[in-house]
């Protein structure tokens, strides 16, 4: 069961989501853009640095407590609340790894949302594998030049800063450095506005670095130790990409269960055939073991426990999976109704089905629980 203060924070979620995004969301998806003072009113409820320690502004929550964040503001719009998991992402990072004066000169901005941060790792050659990434980084007097280009970045040409992934030694992961490049750096600029099936209030870019200098305190942590650092962050990202998930579909079955009240056909409502009651409860049983195995993997990630990472990657799996199965179920029963965007449940389903695809497929979320397995 949640503690009073969980409750409390799930409640304090829902609640902004509900005010502040849902009455804009399909706005915002027509304009392919999400309004920046959105972030400074988050960023007063602690929403700008969920996992960056309070030493550095920030909030200090746990997963677990994170999961119920961004279930809650997916109720409203799972792309907003996707967006927001990723600068969250990014900003855990910085204040895990960064130096003192990396997190100086970031967290304090990222915290307050001044400053949005985006994830820079898949490139159009390398997306499931990722540890086999091109872009490079040469060091230049006291500082590097980036060249590469990364693809399907969330807040491309909209964010502050980007967290880049660059080959700076050998072939595969212990190679790869990761680098804090700031908007505006020479040598950085972006590819066209992607035409997206879901997600479309978040505008995703190609982020192009064409010999773009950045100096040598941009490195976050130790060189050839991005690889670690991107998976690591990928761990949260995952459980957060899974809340939205599980909050999406919740909130296409609660939509439904109203729909089915009042809808009536052949003389009774359709609340009232049992065939339809089996399906909602079918759609509820599943919801719930989401959940419950989403708790328990953030609950491994906070406390450090073995296979706390194969656990997120199983969670990740089924959690998106089960809540694209229900949204999807929910748009058949609201019949022709959920084929329309005035019952929002159309744009449910096209937002879900990306979560089984970013953050790490769910085919190499497979793959790291069968090798957990073989490894024993």
């Amino acid at each position: 069961m949640p503690t009073d203060e969980q409750t409390a924070i799930f409640d304090m979620a829902r609640a902004f989501g509900a005010e502040h995004i849902a009455p804009f969301a399909r706005e915002w998806e027509a304009a392919g853009t999400i309004p920046r003072d959105l972030w400074g009113r988050a960023a007063e409820l602690g929403m700008g640095g969920l996992f960056v320690s309070e030493a550095a502004g920030g909030t200090g929550l746990g997963r677990l407590e994170g999961t119920l964040v961004f279930e809650a503001l997916s109720m409203a719009c799972p792309s907003v609340a996707s967006f927001l998991s990723i600068h969250n992402m990014c900003a855990a990072m910085i204040d895990r790894h960064g130096s003192d004066e990396l997190r100086g000169r970031h967290l304090a901005p990222a915290c307050a949302m001044e400053h949005v941060l985006s994830y820079c790792l898949t490139e159009p050659g390398s997306g499931s594998d990722a540890a086999g990434l091109a872009t490079k980084a040469a060091r230049e007097g006291d500082g590097w030049r980036l060249s590469g280009t990364k693809a399907f970045i969330s807040g491309g040409g909209y964010s502050d800063a980007y967290l880049v992934m660059a080959r700076t030694g050998e072939a595969g992961p212990k190679g790869i450095s990761t680098f804090v490049v700031e908007d505006g750096a020479a040598g950085l600029s972006f590819g066209g506005l992607e035409d997206k099936m879901g997600w479309r209030a978040q505008p995703t870019r190609q982020v192009i670095l064409e010999d773009c200098a950045v100096p040598d305190a941009a490195l976050l942590g130790e060189e050839g130790r991005g690889f670690a650092y991107a998976m690591e962050g990928l761990d949260g990202g995952r459980l957060n990409i899974a809340a939205c998930s599980l909050g999406g579909a919740q909130a296409a079955l609660d939509a439904t269960l109203a729909y089915m009240r009042e809808r009536r056909a052949f003389g009774r409502k359709l609340s009232e055939f049992q065939a339809l009651q089996f399906r909602l409860a079918d759609m509820e049983i599943e919801l719930q073991a989401a959940r419950t195995f989403l708790r328990q993997a953030a609950w491994m990630i906070d406390h450090d426990r073995p296979g706390a990472s194969r656990h997120a990657a199983m969670a990740k799996a089924f959690v998106t999976e089960a809540g694209s199965r229900v949204a999807d179920g929910c748009l058949q029963l609201h019949g022709g109704y959920g084929y329309l965007a005035d019952y929002g449940i159309e744009k449910i389903v096209r937002d879900l089905r990306v979560h089984q695809i970013l953050e790490g497929t769910n085919e190499i979320m497979r793959l790291i629980t069968a090798r957990h397995l073989l490894d024993r």
